[in-house]
């Protein structure tokens, strides 16, 4: 498992079980977890490089993305 998605898993109330997997328990955490997920990639959208004529459309594809999922800041 990636170590930013592990992390994520972890902030958002996973367990971790014997061998080191995660397990989620309850769709409380599991809904976080997505919601970091989605927060995350809003994220990198922004820190993408971008030229100054794209930074509009930039804002709008992260709105969009959050929107679409129903995730608020």
């Amino acid at each position: 498992m990636n170590e930013r998605i592990r992390l994520l898993a972890e902030q958002a109330g996973a367990s971790k079980l014997p061998g080191g997997e995660l397990s989620f328990f309850g769709n409380e955490s599991v809904e976080r977890f997505a919601q970091l997920i989605i927060q995350e990639c809003a994220k990198i959208t922004l820190e993408t490089p971008m030229e100054y004529a794209e930074i509009d459309a930039m804002h709008r594809i992260r709105d969009r993305v959050k929107e679409h999922f129903g995730v608020e800041e």
